[in-house]
């Protein structure tokens, strides 16, 4: 069978040397707003919220329920929404509809979330969360390859990568600032509404004029979730690597502040305050490191040695977090900050140059919105395992044969991010 080329959309334009005015600065805001919306629960608001409803032993097994149901929601709608977002003929934009649908519904789904008085309710309120944040996040992440050329691709990443150190650490502080559950989960949602709104409204989006000849039948709607990777190898597995590395990144922002708790005898208010530190030492040397890694990429015209070396400093730091409560309480919190700068480094490098290898090896123009929805079940996913794997069965069967729950939990997390690091290199079609 001969192999032909795609025909370029029917919106493609030549593009300039940049990309349109206005857009980065707007691109990254957005996605901070967004970012601090859905990362603040994650960091410790959904444990808190917990810890006021059920008891503290229970939490770990709650949350991993709460977490891993929104999660479900999450891998189904971001790739759907990319497919649908990649055939919409609006005249207001293929993108712009999902952007707004998205950021308005991830703030009326933190309202539930705020006044949320059983753990039902909450969980009905973070699912709502996670499907319409990853109908913003899908349409957002796919304007990347709409607006941006390739050479400054690495650029614009490393930007919109600063922008998750800055959320966490705007988290961070949120938790630490507003004094009850429901300006915890309302606040960080109505900044992401704004911005996202802004966003939506500068973006010179794209107007498809042309019906696609493939139908939106239920059969391709299922087929969104499938790419085969004999065909497309470097897809696959810059998903796995992507997976992986994620994997180990989710980690440690769930469960630090329980960890506090249980091997350090913490209150909340110390778990929040000690998180704020912890997250403020990660978050300069992340933000720093994506910033520079991102420029250095373009000009070295490589992407996977920055992932590989991402992945290995991730394990360092995610393992010596792990141990820290050998060395003593005092010396022990010390060694969390020494590992939390190794996160920052790691995930820096990471997140530099994440987006534009995903844009590098996506296979058809036609489809790039689905595709990058495929890539970032690789961001949803490891959200939905984590918190089974550590909440349900590592934690529980460590703390019951060895006390050391979350030692074994946090080995475990570091050794999948330095794999997934190493694999990058089976990526042939990027330097």
């Amino acid at each position: 069978m001969s192999q032909t080329t795609a025909a370029p959309a029917p919106f493609a334009v030549d593009r300039p040397g940049k990309e349109p005015r206005g857009y980065t600065p707007t691109f990254a805001l957005a996605a901070f707003g967004l970012y601090f919306a859905i990362l603040t629960p994650i960091l410790g608001g959904l444990s808190v919220k917990l810890q006021g409803l059920v008891s503290l032993d229970q939490v770990p097994v709650q949350l991993g329920i709460v977490t891993a149901v929104g999660s479900l929601f999450a891998l189904v709608s971001q790739p759907i929404a990319g497919r649908l977002s990649d055939a919409t003929m609006s005249r207001f934009g293929m993108r712009r509809p999902w952007i707004i649908t998205g950021v308005v519904g991830t703030f009326l789904s933190f309202l539930v979330v705020g006044i949320a008085p059983n753990m039902w309710v909450l969980l009905i309120g973070w699912c709502g969360a996670q499907l319409f944040s990853n109908f913003a996040q899908a349409a957002e992440s796919a304007t990347l390859a709409d607006q941006v050329p390739e050479h400054r691709r690495g650029f614009v990443s490393g930007l919109v990568g600063a922008a998750t150190p800055v959320a966490i650490l705007a988290g961070a502080i949120s938790l630490n600032a507003f004094p009850n559950d429901f300006l915890r989960a309302v606040i960080p949602a109505t900044v992401g509404l704004v911005l996202g709104l802004v966003f939506a409204f500068v973006l010179k989006d794209k107007v498809r004029t042309e019906r696609r000849e493939e139908r939106m039948s239920v059969l391709n709607l299922l087929k969104t979730f499938w790419f085969n990777p004999k065909k497309h190898p470097d897809l696959g597995w810059a998903w796995l690597t992507k997976a992986m590395i994620m994997f180990g990144y989710g980690s440690v922002a769930a469960y630090l502040t329980l960890f506090l708790a249980t091997s350090y005898g913490m209150s909340i208010t110390e778990q929040l305050s000690f998180n704020l530190t912890a997250t403020m030492v990660s978050t300069v040397f992340l933000i720093v490191v994506s910033i520079i890694g991102g420029k250095l990429s373009d000009k070295m015209g490589r992407r996977r040695v920055f992932v590989a070396l991402g992945g290995i400093l991730l394990a360092v730091g995610i393992i010596l977090l792990g141990f820290s409560h050998a060395f003593g309480d005092s010396a022990g919190l010390v060694a969390i900050l020494v590992a939390e700068a190794f996160i920052g480094i790691g995930g820096g490098l990471f997140f530099a140059v994440d987006q534009a290898l995903c844009i590098d090896v996506l296979p058809d123009p036609e489809n790039t919105a689905k595709d990058l929805g495929v890539l970032n079940i690789a961001n949803t996913l490891p959200a939905m395992v984590v918190p089974l794997i550590a909440g349900i069965l590592i934690i529980p069967i460590g703390q019951s044969l060895f006390g050391a729950g979350y030692l074994l939990w946090f080995v475990f997390a570091g050794l999948v991010a330095g794999v997934g690091g190493a694999l990058v290199f089976r990526i042939r079609g990027v330097r």
